[in-house]
């Protein structure tokens, strides 16, 4: 519930650095001069005057010197610290540690990225297939050779190389360059002889599902444009590209995505039509009958993933089973009404399986923590792999007889265990070099209630033996969105900040997967309100049970999170102290007129203004609509970055300055733009940046709720 206006407390800083103090006082430097220019536009009858609609105008002058005075400005407020110097050397400590990726064999080698201690970003190398006793000793098993250094196409590494798949023959890598985090790629085909591109390479655009075919002659992809939407496509090598044949996709609009998999040797492709993140259609065309593809189910509010094995097809879905199930289907016979179920619905979500040793390995989250549970093949049950409380898990064979099992956790680094499938004995096979000590901290998962009733749980993780006085910093984290299941995991933000005395919690919010698809449509279109209500209501249990108070709460969250917290802010502003607000969404009024392509499917989990019964649900919510002039709003750091295709980064922009206009707290709002970043921002972005980044973001966090602080 809103508290009235003149019921806020009014706040000011006494100090930059620490916290509230009385009213109509700031120590802070004004924010840099915008300039306004009214633009009034009126939706379904309704008016809405924007004073910073120039600022959506990338490339101007204007709007380029205005971004580099935010920049400063940030720089100033934020500023150069004892607390910023420690934290930098601290989160350097925990990013800087070897990562090596996951090795694929092709031909006599096997090729795989590797990052040492102290370098900038992955290089791409290869090494021969070691000889089977070899496999586990890295002194025998080969040297290593470059076969892609990022460099080399970037001294500056802002340009990430990522290997994609190799040829059937083993003689060609198809690989993708990635810049500045942008979701666009250039694919590249590299001949692995002698290591030199082929002349043929897909531009940079939004592509997925590129795939070599069978006989290696050409390849697989799908391309999405705004206009037509996605089309899945055939290349053949040394063809005009005008000549690629349409597979698949005629008639799908830019909301959807599309999928392909070839299986059954080659026999079957399963097409795969994904609209939105609520539901998703898929096909099946049999190359060795009529080559016909046909519909198998259309237009059903339910999600199909399908999977083939052994000349049968295996579908986890929700339809009849809001929690999952897993059925079987004979491709000959593939009608639904031919399915047979296999492994039937239980009370807690039916994430993922994998086929073990001749049985059935089911993942499943219960209140949002792992269980994994074993059946044979006919789907008789048959145990449990234990997996402690409060943990992420996966589970994949290794091809040895055992199963790799890998556990998460927000005070667990990823640890790999080699598990015998027969008596359940465990052997740690992979520990993180993360150098993160927990045994000073604890997790904990509590109950809260929403606004209308529902309960849901938040995980709060904090020093051992914490007094319950309202006095801890305190930083809340959620999503909330697109069938997202929001887990378990390990965070350098949250160690750094767990490590200087705060508080980090996490809640699970309407809107994401963790109770199935009820629970994602209770917070998607005209009910996206119940999320903002749920965070709101999180905020406030940890205030009323002790953990913080106002005054020492922070939130944050990125992309549709970036929209949760902006949306909290706006409507309870006088519950949280600072808001870290990264590549967010926040004019949903006019999101369905941004023009990047790859926005518009999220208008099917938003909401299109441009539909009356939708606008008038986003029009109550909308955080940029929601600024009002004299409000004493938090401290905030918005986030974004030129490369944004995916959330328009002029939101951050026409936010900051409406925000650094209203707001009456005396509290600084300030933007940090990058001009080469985009919205995967851990990627295509050199570790140095990644660990600057991050210290300025806590460092902010941590001045404005007094973290670390004398």
């Amino acid at each position: 519930m809103k508290v009235p206006r003149s019921a806020r407390p009014v706040r000011c800083a006494l100090l930059a650095i620490v916290l509230v103090a009385t009213a109509g006082c700031s120590p802070y430097p004004a924010a840099p001069d915008t300039r306004t220019d009214a633009v009034v536009d009126v939706i379904h009858g309704v008016e809405f005057t924007d004073d910073y609609r120039w600022l959506e105008d990338q490339e101007s002058a204007q709007t380029r010197q205005w971004i580099a005075a935010q920049n400063a400005y940030a720089e100033t407020i934020v500023g150069e610290s004892p607390l910023r110097d420690r934290i930098r050397a601290r989160l350097a400590e925990l990013m800087d540690i070897p990562d090596v990726g996951s090795p694929r064999r092709s031909g006599e080698y096997e090729y795989f990225t590797m990052r040492r201690k102290g370098e900038e970003a992955p290089v791409i190398y290869r090494r021969p297939v070691p000889e089977e006793e070899d496999a586990d000793d890295p002194d025998l098993a080969g040297e290593y050779e470059v076969v892609l250094d990022p460099e080399d196409l970037d001294p500056g590494y802002r340009t990430l190389l990522s290997i994609m798949n190799f040829s059937p023959d083993g003689d060609a890598m198809m690989y993708s360059i990635r810049v500045g985090g942008a979701d666009e790629i250039e694919i590249r085909f590299l001949d692995l002889d002698i290591l030199t591109d082929l002349p043929e390479r897909l531009p940079r655009a939004l592509y997925s599902g590129v795939n070599f075919d069978d006989e290696g002659q050409g390849f697989y992809y799908t391309h999405r444009s705004r206009e037509a939407g996605p089309r899945i496509r055939h290349h053949v090598f040394g063809s005009p590209w005008d000549d690629d044949a349409e597979i698949f996709g005629e008639g799908v609009g830019p909301t959807s995505f599309l999928s392909m998999n070839t299986v059954g040797d080659g026999r079957y492709r399963i097409f795969g039509v994904q609209h939105g993140w609520a539901r998703n259609d898929f096909y099946i065309q049999d190359l060795k009958g009529s080559g016909e593809i046909r519909p198998l189910v259309v237009d059903v509010a339910a999600h199909f993933a399908v999977r083939f094995r052994e000349g049968r097809l295996y579908v986890r879905t929700d339809m009849g089973a809001p929690m999952y199930r897993l059925m079987v289907v004979d491709p000959e016979h593939p009608e639904p009404e031919h399915w047979e179920e296999l492994i039937a619905e239980s009370d807690d979500l039916f994430e993922s399986y994998s086929f073990i040793d001749g049985k059935i390995y089911a993942t499943y989250l219960h209140d949002v923590s792992n269980r994994i549970r074993i059946f044979e093949e006919d789907g008789t049950p048959a145990g449990e792999v234990e997996v402690p409380e409060y943990l992420s898990a996966t589970i994949r064979g290794d091809g040895r007889g055992k199963a790799l099992l890998t556990l998460r956790g927000y005070l667990l680094p990823n640890a790999t265990y080699d598990l015998d499938l027969t008596d359940g004995d465990r052997e740690m096979s992979e520990e993180s070099e993360v150098p993160f000590e927990s045994a000073a901290l604890e997790v904990e998962q509590v109950w809260y209630t929403s606004l209308d009733g529902t309960r849901a749980p938040m995980y709060v993780i904090h020093r051992q033996g914490i007094r319950l006085d309202g006095s801890h910093p305190t930083l809340l984290n959620g999503y909330g969105g697109f069938n997202s299941n929001t887990k378990p995991g390990f965070s350098t933000t949250a160690a750094v900040w767990l490590e200087l005395g705060g508080v980090y919690a996490v809640a699970t919010l309407r809107g994401g997967g963790e109770y199935g698809e009820a629970w994602h449509r209770d917070g998607m279109l005209e009910n996206k309100q119940h999320v903002f209500e749920d965070f709101i209501a999180a905020g406030e249990w940890l205030v009323d049970n002790g953990y913080t108070s106002p005054d020492r709460l922070g939130i944050n969250g990125a992309s549709n999170g970036g929209l949760l917290v902006a949306s909290a802010m706006t409507q309870r502003p006088d519950l949280f102290r600072a808001v870290l607000c990264a590549y967010p969404d926040l004019d949903m009024v006019r999101f369905n007129t941004f023009g990047a392509t790859n926005n518009l499917p999220a208008l099917l989990e938003y909401g299109d203004a441009s539909i009356l019964e939708q606008f008038e649900a986003i029009r109550q919510y909308s955080p940029y609509q929601a600024v009002e002039v004299g409000v004493d709003y938090p401290a905030v750091m918005l986030t974004t970055g030129d490369l944004d295709t995916r959330v328009p980064p002029l939101q951050a922009r026409r936010m900051t300055a409406r925000l650094q206009a209203a707001t009456s707290s005396g509290l600084p709002v300030i933007l940090y733009y990058d001009e080469k970043g985009g919205h995967a921002a851990g990627r295509g972005r050199p570790l140095s940046l990644r660990i600057e980044d991050a210290a300025r973001e806590i460092t902010f966090l941590a001045q404005q709720l007094g973290l670390g602080v004398k």
